[in-house]
């Protein structure tokens, strides 16, 4: 679904979103590389590159399961039907001196927004989430005191309008809201619009 912006966007911002309805269909080896490439590129504070991510296919059902266990019960419902699951894990500390790292979570931002375009691109769509167990998912994958498991990612082809599971129809068809531009860039003193605006 391409979104209605006010300004003029690149195609790939205006084409990416998030379904909860995926196609069966599996995503190749070279997709999902590239997809992790492009998150690999992502930038960060001092090039610490803070972020990890976890992955599971449906080609490995048993590990497949597993992560899916590691997702809110909301998120299970929709998020069985995904070829691919990921879970978004950060660094909370810098390596190259032991000292908290405010911009870990900023930078697996930008990953995960890196990795959405990348995606994009290649006709695929991924659905973001906080809806996760990450001390479950700590346990499971025996994720270091200094890591935190944050996010999950759902990735795969959007399904078919007309094939979409019922129960979600309405999510997925339902025009992406935005706030005003006017309400999120400000000039002068908070809340003030921009004046070009």
């Amino acid at each position: 679904m391409q979104a209605k912006t006010d300004y003029p966007v690149h195609e790939l911002i205006a084409r990416r979103w998030s379904p909860y309805s995926f196609d069966r269909r599996p995503v190749s080896v070279d997709d999902l590389h590239a997809i992790f490439e492009a998150a690999r590129w992502a930038p960060s504070s001092f090039n610490e590159q803070p972020w990890r991510f976890l992955l599971a296919t449906r080609n490995d059902a048993g590990a497949f399961s597993t992560m899916l266990s590691c997702l809110t019960e909301g998120n299970r419902t929709w998020g069985q039907h995904a070829p691919v699951l990921a879970l978004g894990v950060t660094k909370r500390s810098f390596t190259r001196n032991g000292k908290p790292n405010r911009a870990a979570l900023h930078d697996l931002g930008l990953a995960s927004a890196n990795l959405s375009l990348e995606a994009t691109a290649r006709g695929l769509s991924v659905h973001q989430m906080i809806g996760i167990e990450p001390d479950r998912a700590r346990q499971i994958y025996q994720v270091p005191d200094d890591f935190d498991v944050y996010t999950g990612l759902a990735i795969g082809y959007p399904a078919d309008p007309t094939e979409r599971l019922s129960e979600f129809a309405d999510r997925d068809q339902t025009r992406r809201p935005r706030k005003p531009l006017r309400e999120m860039l400000f000039e002068g003193t908070w809340n003030i619009p921009a004046a070009s605006l």
